[in-house]
């Protein structure tokens, strides 16, 4: 049995939020050991990996609770729930055939077990290629793993050497022929640190198509891309808005009065984040936008949203480096944001900034650790007090200004612009040779000449300078 949605982070990357868990099953045949491979079938292209905490039942479970279901957990191992997006056009829920091909359930390659180990403390990573794709654990689970076993008992009774795979976290992407797959599970807080090993598959190329008479064919759309590789952006739909170091080093000497000018002579009115400051004077930030959306305060939904690992941590975990935490806190600066210790993971992080329309707690202590964040001021609060961490990474409201992933953001002094990525270039070049300009026309004051004619230039004046630049 497999899990379909269980991790917030996984949760906000899809953008929906599961009531209840769902379940779909994988056949038997599907079930394979460490170091096998698994076949990409003729004719598609969408094959992923994810990496999955896996439960093996001990003794047989029927209408258990809640409180007694971790005791029907034997094991506790690595699992990697394959799945072909080209299949799930007709499928998608049931997963027959996108989830259920040969191979496509790699177990193991050691058991842990279960009674050694906290439920709430075991960690799940996946490598592809050597490189760390997915990095989580039970923490993040929107339902706790014991819910697993006592739901799906309500409905019918889970044997011995039953698996449940309990769900992936973000970071699932797109394999191909020749990748080597690695999962590994452990409870790295458990005495002796146990682990179930590195469970490794090898991608290869099937060359068997399907039958079209028999059944439907592979078909993907850009929808099923994007799910596939986990965004857009990665599927190649939509350019990466990483900032060239060109264009960074351009942004770092444009003023925002400047860039805010010329986004307005091009139709964008709503690009200035108001009433916000910078915690340390004369800084400067220039950066892509990773977001962070606050809800107001509700007990019962911070009781679920606001504890644990929440969306708040995962994106000061993530964030990268030149990238700016834009934090949507519906302009209410009661409550703190961030305070010194998140501070200092983004800082660590290489973030480039934080801009909050909140508080931020701690605040002689965020600015003597040196992260410029641009907010409403300083305010003792903690988060919970107004704010529920809602989700991450989505469309988000700061400051009067609508900020997508990905927008530039420019701070400094006069505050904080947010500039669409496909304008940027000519924006930012627009920006300089104003500057230019702007710096011809102080020399002229500066040399008693009056402002009429000079500021705006009359032809005359704009002569001069063309002749002199």
């Amino acid at each position: 049995m497999a899990i379909h949605l269980s991790y917030a982070s996984r949760a906000d990357q899809r953008g929906r939020s599961p009531a209840h868990p769902s379940y779909f099953f994988k056949a038997p045949s599907s079930v394979a050991a460490s170091g096998g491979v698994v076949e990409r079938p003729a004719g598609t292209e969408l094959l992923a990996f994810e990496g999955e905490i896996a439960l093996i039942i001990g003794d047989p479970a029927r209408r258990v609770s809640l409180e007694d279901a971790w005791s029907h957990v034997a094991s506790v191992t690595a699992a990697n729930d394959l799945g072909l997006y080209d299949l799930r056009a007709n499928d998608k829920g049931s997963n027959v055939r996108s989830k259920g091909g040969d191979g496509f359930t790699p177990l193991g390659p050691a058991l842990i077990d279960a009674r050694t180990v906290d439920p709430a403390g075991l960690r799940v990573r996946t490598w592809v290629n050597g490189e760390l794709r997915q990095d989580d654990t039970s923490a993040g689970l929107i339902f706790p793993l014991a819910q697993f076993v006592a739901d799906l008992s309500q409905h019918f009774t889970l044997e011995t050497g039953d698996v449940i795979l309990t769900g992936t976290p973000a970071g699932s992407s797109v394999i191909v022929p020749g990748d080597v797959v690695e999962v590994e599970v452990d409870a790295p807080d458990a005495p002796g640190a146990p682990t179930s090993g590195r469970l490794i598959t090898t991608v290869t190329q099937g060359d068997v198509p399907f039958d079209g008479s028999l059944g439907s064919l592979p078909s993907v759309d850009d929808l099923q891309r994007a799910e596939a590789w986990g965004s857009r952006e990665d599927a190649g739909l939509e350019p990466k808005t990483a900032l060239s170091p060109d264009l960074r080093a351009k942004l770092e000497r444009a003023p925002t009065a400047g860039l805010s000018s010329q986004l307005r002579t091009r139709g964008q009115h709503s690009c200035f984040i108001d009433g916000v400051a910078a915690n340390i004077p004369g800084t400067k930030i220039v950066g892509t936008a990773r977001t962070l959306r606050f809800i107001p305060a509700r007990e019962d939904l911070f009781a679920r949203h606001g504890g644990g690992y929440n969306a708040q941590k995962r994106l000061f975990d993530a964030v990268g480096d030149g990238e700016v935490i834009v934090i949507e806190a519906r302009g209410d600066a009661t409550a703190g944001t961030l305070g010194d210790i998140l501070a200092l993971r983004a800082k660590t992080r290489g973030a480039a900034g934080v801009v909050t329309d909140g508080g931020v707690r701690d605040f002689d202590e965020v600015t003597r650790i040196g992260l410029p964040v641009f907010s409403r001021g300083p305010h003792p609060s903690v988060l919970g007090r107004k704010h529920v961490p809602w989700e991450l990474d989505v469309t988000i409201g700061c400051g009067g200004a609508a900020v997508q992933p990905g927008d530039i953001i420019v701070g400094d002094g006069d505050g904080v612009v947010v500039i669409p990525p496909h304008l940027a270039e000519e924006v930012v070049d627009a920006t300089l040779a104003q500057e230019e300009e702007d710096t011809w026309i102080a020399a002229q004051v500066e040399a008693g000449h009056p402002v009429d004619g000079l500021f705006p230039m009359n032809a005359q004046w704009r002569a001069k300078y063309e002749a002199e630049r």
